[in-house]
């Protein structure tokens, strides 16, 4: 009898190790893991700076509580800071626990209730947090959502514009809607929610929990668009895969958040961000965020080549190292088939494969991932003429 809840809907591989962009099973089978822990392992698996970094933190202390103070969380949230458009930070455990603490914290700033976020947005499956998802499948039987949270059509600004009023304390958004099917924002939307938020007293808070450290070439996603949110989220990628989430806000939000006002027994614990410090060391780097760029470009650019005459390809889209192949029909078989095949990808919604490679990943990989998908995706083209 399996002794855990059912709750996801596993593959059947079970992992024996994993290094850099291959992740081996049991059975000593090698894949090319385009999935990276779903945006979390953005150095790839085991990277030896922030495994060092996580053995010098073991050998100091573990955990001594949020009583006492701790350079190292001085250390994380001054990199984030100084890489952001925010000035403190809240340390917790995942992206749910930095969203959440972002809605609380725009309710008690604004004295106002209201959240706007969008239809097929992903934001979490706390009650706050899975209220603010646009997405019915993940509400479905958990009783009365929370009050005050209505959903817009994404990248609509006149029904954006239309929904504003002296109500709303917060404008909730993903730069790119990764498991709405890789939609990436665009700017007039961001800009008009940025103005709208201004003229109404609203915060403007940006979730980059899968679009940020780095993923999409910037430290956040939100800085390809010229805009300064009041409150920014991360986690996923910010300790390479140790537990660890971010709440970044602006100046103005800390009196909001004063003793007392919120809390994590784990939020800020020393080994996850001796993971954090060493994984932000290396992303934050222009060079290294250049080369993210080019490889995302270079991955974008080969696929729409190879798959142009794919028929059922409708698109290739995406920002950085974050890609979406949009098909006409339901792409589980095919997400089977490339991981028969070695190669790791996730869908986004139904018809969407979704890949999320390591930034550290060579062009000779991008190269073989392309090769396979094509490949796969000519197999099923043929079977449906068959």
């Amino acid at each position: 009898m399996d002794a855990l809840f059912p709750t996801y809907s596993r593959w059947d591989v079970t992992v024996n190790s994993a290094q850099g962009t291959k992740l081996i099973d049991v059975n000593g089978k090698e894949y090319l893991d385009f999935v990276s822990g779903i945006a979390v392992c953005n150095l790839g698996h085991r990277h030896e700076a922030v495994q060092k970094a996580i053995k010098e933190q073991l050998d100091k202390y573990w955990h001594v509580s949020n009583l006492f103070h701790q350079e190292i969380q001085q250390d994380v949230a001054k990199t984030l800071v100084e890489n952001s458009s925010g000035d403190a930070v809240f340390f917790c455990n995942s992206g749910a626990e930095a969203n959440e603490a972002a809605i609380k914290l725009a309710r008690k700033f604004t004295g106002k209730s209201k959240i706007l976020t969008f239809n097929q947005s992903f934001h979490g499956r706390t009650f706050a947090t899975m209220t603010a998802t646009g997405q019915e499948k993940v509400h479905s039987g958990f009783g009365p959502l929370l009050q005050e949270f209505k959903y817009l059509p994404y990248n609509d600004e006149e029904t954006l514009e239309t929904a504003m009023d002296d109500q709303v304390a917060a404008v909730l958004l993903e730069i790119v809607q990764g498991e709405g099917g890789v939609i990436p924002a665009k700017a007039s939307f961001l800009k008009k929610a940025e103005e709208l938020c201004k003229q109404f007293g609203a915060l403007l808070i940006i979730d980059e929990v899968q679009t940020g450290i780095g993923r999409t070439g910037k430290p956040f996603a939100y800085q390809h668009f010229g805009i300064s949110p009041d409150i920014i989220t991360s986690a996923k990628g910010l300790g390479s895969g140790m537990p660890v989430g971010a709440m970044i806000g602006k100046k103005k939000l800390i009196e909001a958040f004063g003793p007392g006002s919120h809390g994590s027994t784990f939020g800020g614990n020393p080994i996850a961000l001796a993971a954090a410090k060493a994984t932000l060391g290396i992303i934050f780097d222009d060079s290294f965020l250049s080369e993210v760029t080019q490889k995302g470009e270079y991955l974008i650019n080969h696929l729409k080549a190879e798959l142009a005459s794919v028929k059922v390809v409708k698109e290739v889209r995406g920002c950085g190292l974050m890609t979406g192949i949009v098909c006409d029909s339901d792409v589980s078989d095919i997400i089977t088939n490339l991981r028969e095949k070695g190669l790791l990808a996730l869908v986004a919604g139904p018809t969407v494969i979704r890949l999320l490679p390591p930034l550290t990943v060579t062009k000779e990989e991008l190269d073989e991932a392309v090769k396979v998908i094509k490949n796969t995706m000519i197999e099923k083209e043929t079977m449906q003429t068959v």
